[in-house]
């Protein structure tokens, strides 16, 4: 008997590595393995208490069933208040789409642009759904190759050569998964005056680290430049600011051309998001955000413990991350490749990490090192690492 077979578009999809890296790491814990993971990315800190109470309390109020599919209007409207206190710009919430974490909102935008004789532009290293994604729609993925010299930033004269009228989106992402790199303004500003000639070309920027950057830095987003409004989806959300990954929650700002399209694919796929997780979403907007800046001084004493120690390490460099909660060194000079590397760490280590190929080809020679971790964890972590990279 034949096996069944899904179509090839299908069979064109890719995967997010870290989810079997924590399986696995998760597997040894559970056969007496001392296991310290470093891979998996979110927040280690618990949701703060008035965003739970929240929620409890509208179960409790009877919130149980179906809401919009764009989410319920109190909570569009605290999206737009919350990027007006921020960035000092008009959203109208008419254009905010609520989603079940903010996967939902690439997923649409990508499927929305993507088809066979177009073009895709994606950072490489990057998320790995994004290529997964544009292979799906049979579109052409070109990788924005990110630079570690420019703190993994792209070069975007470079960018703008590669765009041409097949060019149908171009995704950014700054913060960065998995480099923790931040793009410069001035970048930005070369490449929005560069595709006044493509004025069909969509731009995908993916801001959901906005709330994570490090040296007083401020997040600057897309949504700061007028002249691109029309053609903008911007992902933000509330899993890495407020700790809430498990809660699926997220949101796109979409131009009003597309707007209905993404609101039917939410209507064909999930319906709607959870409508508890809706009510605490806007106590996260509106409440106490003392939580969210406490969170990320603490992982600025970890960004600084974990790139002291891995540049001390023989054969590893580091460039220290401006935003979000990852490390990514060159492992070049240490005779491993970065699967090897990752799976001996895992193995003879106990400790889990993300080979760098998981995000792409340009990712090989690099690691992705999650610092979500406790200090003590931090260090006991690199400690084996140091152990397995001077017994070779």
């Amino acid at each position: 008997m034949e096996a069944i077979t899904p179509t090839q578009q299908a069979m064109n999809l890719g995967t997010e590595t870290a989810f079997a890296v924590l399986a696995r790491a998760e597997y040894l814990a559970a056969q007496g393995k001392d296991i310290i993971n470093l891979g998996i990315g979110q927040p280690d800190f618990k949701t703060p208490e008035h965003i739970v109470q929240k929620a409890q309390q509208a179960l409790t109020d009877g919130a149980h069933g179906y809401t919009p599919a764009s989410g319920i209007p109190a909570l569009r409207e605290a999206v737009a208040s919350d990027l007006e206190r921020r960035y000092s710009v008009n959203v109208d919430p008419s254009l905010v789409l609520i989603t079940p974490g903010a996967k939902p909102i690439m997923f649409f935008a990508i499927m929305l642009m993507g088809e066979p004789g177009t073009e895709i532009l994606y950072p490489n290293p990057g998320f790995p759904i994004y290529e997964s994604m544009i292979q799906y729609t049979g579109a052409k993925a070109v990788p924005i190759e990110l630079k570690e010299d420019v703190g993994f930033s792209f070069d975007p004269i470079k960018l703008l050569d590669q765009v041409n009228e097949r060019t149908r989106l171009i995704i950014l992402n700054s913060p960065a998964n998995p480099t923790g790199g931040v793009i410069p303004k001035e970048n930005f500003d070369i490449l929005i005056n560069g595709l006044k000639k493509y004025p069909k070309t969509v731009i995908l920027s993916d801001e959901i680290y906005s709330r994570i950057l490090y040296d007083g830095k401020k997040h600057f987003s897309l949504l700061n430049y007028p002249e691109i409004r029309d053609r903008l989806i911007v992902i933000d959300g509330w899993s890495k600011t407020y700790a809430m990954t498990g809660w699926r929650l997220g949101y796109g700002i979409w131009p009003k051309a597309l707007f209905e399209y993404a609101e039917r694919l939410a209507v064909n796929s999930y319906s709607c998001p959870n409508a508890a997780a809706q009510y605490a979403g806007i106590a996260a907007l509106e409440g106490p955000q003392e939580e969210v800046s406490q969170m990320v001084e603490e992982f600025d004493k970890r960004r600084d413990a974990i790139t002291e120690s891995l540049n001390s390490m023989p054969g590893i460099s580091c460039v220290k991350p401006a935003g979000a909660f990852y490390a990514f060194p060159n492992i070049k000079n240490t005779g491993y490749s970065s699967q090897i590397l990752q799976e001996r760490l895992l193995e003879e280590k106990g400790v889990a990490v993300v080979s760098g190929t998981a995000f792409g080809d340009l990712g090989e020679g690099y690691l992705r090192i999650s610092y979500a971790n406790s200090l003590e964890n931090i260090h006991i972590a690199m400690d084996r690492m140091r152990t397995l990279l001077e017994e070779k």
